[in-house]
Order: structure tokens, then sequence, then C-alpha cells
């Protein structure tokens, strides 16, 4: 087993769960007690988990999806980074998707100006998008409280009548074997869908989503182009699977 496929599934293991004992790690994964342990030991210097005597637990035991307010305010300074890039690769006549995530948020105000169309889900983003004159549609939906989404089968409907140039997601966690993945199956269905819907996809994640696995699969990781701003050196295997730019 691949050191990437062997810390994945520690991951994946911990996360079903929530705290496993060296020993139980090493009988799931057939490997050495020294291994396992040089695994926990990088794995908590990504800052994925917590060491506990004997053993391994995530670091974040929440079992409820964060608000969107809660999530605006955190990692601020990568996300305004990241959505600044990404905005910088929107041309005139793009039609481009942007969902409900809080860095998509952070790209509106560098839209401004462009002769573009956004399409979005976000009840959140459209006050914003209007400030600043973008031509905007929005696809309905059930609307999700703690995030302000619209999700659900008709939101996915939805989307099927439309074509996008390039789209923008937001994502909870990232890793180069389990994909792009969500706390919630609706929302990733939205997400999967605006994929298939576009010519080209980016995945805005910063570096603090690395290797976080959450309940439900968006897509696979070469599915959509990362940005982040993990440094390149601790990313070498995300980019033997897909294009990644780093900040």
């Amino acid at each position: 087993m691949l050191v990437s496929e062997r810390q994945t599934l520690i991951l994946q293991l911990l996360n079903e769960q929530n705290s496993m004992s060296v020993q139980q790690l090493m009988d799931a994964t057939n490997s050495s007690e020294s291994t396992i342990r040089r695994d926990l030991t990088e794995l908590e210097r990504l800052r994925k988990l917590e060491r506990i005597h004997g053993g391994a637990t995530l670091r974040d035991l929440s079992a409820t999806e964060k608000t969107y307010d809660e999530k605006s305010v955190e990692q601020l300074n990568e996300k305004q980074k990241i959505a600044a890039y990404a905005a910088s690769l929107v041309q005139d006549g793009d039609c481009i998707f942007l969902d409900a995530g809080t860095t998509a948020y952070q790209m509106i105000p560098h839209l401004a100006n462009k002769q573009i169309i956004v399409v979005t889900n976000s009840l959140t983003h459209l006050s914003l998008l209007h400030q600043f004159a973008v031509k905007t549609y929005v696809i309905g939906g059930l609307l999700k409280n703690n995030t302000q989404a619209f999700i659900g089968a008709n939101a996915t409907m939805a989307l099927k009548q439309y074509h996008f140039d390039k789209c923008f997601l937001g994502v909870n966690g990232f890793d180069e074997l389990a994909g792009y993945t969500t706390a919630d199956p609706e929302e990733a269905s939205v997400k999967a869908q605006a994929i298939k819907q576009s010519d080209r996809a980016y995945a805005l994640a910063d570096f603090s989503k690395y290797k976080i696995l959450k309940f439900s699969k968006i897509a696979s990781i070469e599915e959509a182009v990362v940005i982040t701003d993990g440094p390149e050196q601790l990313l070498h295997r995300l980019f033997e699977k897909t294009e990644v730019v780093c900040l």
C-alpha cells in the first residue's frame, strides 16, 4: 500500500470511528507499528488529527456543519487570495457558476466591470452580485438554512439547462485519493452537476481542508483544478493526479 493510500485510509477510519488505537490502525492497514506511528506524526503535522495516548483522534469531532457566518471568517486572508486569483481567470463573455461557498463569495468584488453571466445557488451571493452590477441567474430549490444554499433535486435539475465556461466550487475537504468531499449529499449533488455542465472546474480550497474527508463525495480529484494556498512540497502527491495552483 502506498503511503498516500494508507494515510487516506487512516483518515477514513478515523472519520468513521472518531478515534482508534495504534493497534487497530495496524490491523486495518496491515502495517507495522513504526509505519503507523510515522503516518500519525505526519498527519498530525498537517493538522489533520491529534495524537492521543496509544492512538489518534480527528481534530474536528463536531457532527454538525458550521454555519455560513462561521465559515466566512475562517482562513479569511487565504480565501481572499484564492478568490482574487480565481476571478482573474474569468474573461469577458464567460458564463460561470459560483457555488454557495464562502471563498466563491470573495470572488464577487473582482468580477465588477466584467461582461459575464453568473449562475449561482447562493442566497448570500445575490446582494453583492447586485451591488457590483453582475448579470446573475439564481437557481431554485430547497434553501439550506446554515449555508444559505439552494440544494436538492430541483436545484440539480435546474443546472442541466445551462452550459458554463467555468465553475468555481467550495469544498469541505480534498484528497488525492478521496477526491472532493462535503458534508451534505444534496449539496454534493449540486456541485457535481455544476462540474458536468462546465468546460473547466475549479476547486477553491485553502490548505486547512487538505486530507480532510467529509461524508459526501463531490467528484474525483482530477475533475477540477485545485486552487490553494498550500505549500507545494506538501502537495506533491496531488500534483500527480491533477492540475494544482499554489498561491
